[in-house]
């Protein structure tokens, strides 16, 4: 069975999936259904996961004896606002270790910074983090991260949030072919297409969330992301059929035709 891997540990599934933004918990855990994902990436900062008692949790929609949760460090600027949180992640999930690590440059595009980016995996990774970090589409960037230890890389797409779909595909194809880690698309997708490309160029997974939640009707679009990915691996494992400029070449047969 084709499966993904990430430190160790098999999945079904190749898309990943938040759960913010959503009307309510109720509606998470649908569109979360629908999509089929194993692992559910968590904002430490945004979402109640036992930090306010009297406040509804996510633990009891989506239980984390059913999904992999992936808690992130969204809304960090800082290498050590980034480790502070995920720290205060690992003694709110009993130790958990798995983790997606992004610090951000500015509020405006939310594009990572790349240097604090480095400087915090660095720390995590010696402090027994298994690291997947959200980076630019920079293969040499993309590089260090693996060297340092990260257990997945996950270059954007386009902007968070922004649904611009994936505007480098040629520099995501440099790291899908330099990397020996899963490469995750994240950020970016904005429709179900979006997530087929990603997979037919041969990336392992994709993450999103505003493609889900934004949506007019999110359990219907996690249902067609579940297909979308599904599909984009099938055709990326099948190899598509080479490109021919200026060359046309007749679908049926050309001998034995009736009358000749």
């Amino acid at each position: 069975m084709d499966q993904l891997t990430i430190a160790g540990k098999a999945y079904s599934s190749r898309l990943l999936v938040g759960t913010g933004k959503y009307k309510d918990f109720e509606e998470t855990r649908q569109a979360i259904e629908a999509s089929g994902a194993e692992i559910v990436t968590v904002a430490i900062r945004r979402t109640n996961i036992g930090q306010d008692p009297n406040q509804p949790s996510l633990l009891d929609s989506v239980p984390p004896s059913q999904y992999t949760y992936l808690p992130n460090t969204a809304g960090c600027y800082t290498a050590d606002d980034a480790i502070r949180t995920l720290r205060l992640a690992r003694e709110l999930l009993d130790g958990h270790d798995l983790v997606k690590l992004e610090v951000l440059g500015d509020p405006q595009s939310l594009y990572p910074n790349v240097v604090e980016t480095l400087k915090a995996a660095e720390v995590l990774v010696k402090d027994g983090f298994k690291v997947m970090v959200y980076t630019s589409d920079d293969p040499i960037i993309a590089k260090q991260l693996e060297d340092i230890g990260c257990v997945a890389i996950m270059p954007l797409a386009s902007l968070i949030g922004s649904g611009m779909g994936i505007l480098n595909p040629w520099n995501l194809q440099i790291i899908i072919d330099r990397i020996s880690v899963p490469v995750v698309v994240d950020a970016g997708v904005g429709t179900a297409s979006d997530a087929a490309i990603a997979m037919e160029l041969g990336c392992d997974a994709v993450l999103m969330n505003t493609a889900i939640a934004g949506a007019q009707n999110p359990v219907l679009m996690a249902a067609a992301m579940r297909k979308a990915v599904e599909a984009g691996r099938e055709a990326y494992l099948a190899g598509r059929m080479p490109k021919k400029v200026y060359q046309a070449s007749p679908s049926s047969p050309t001998t034995g035709i009736i009358g000749s």
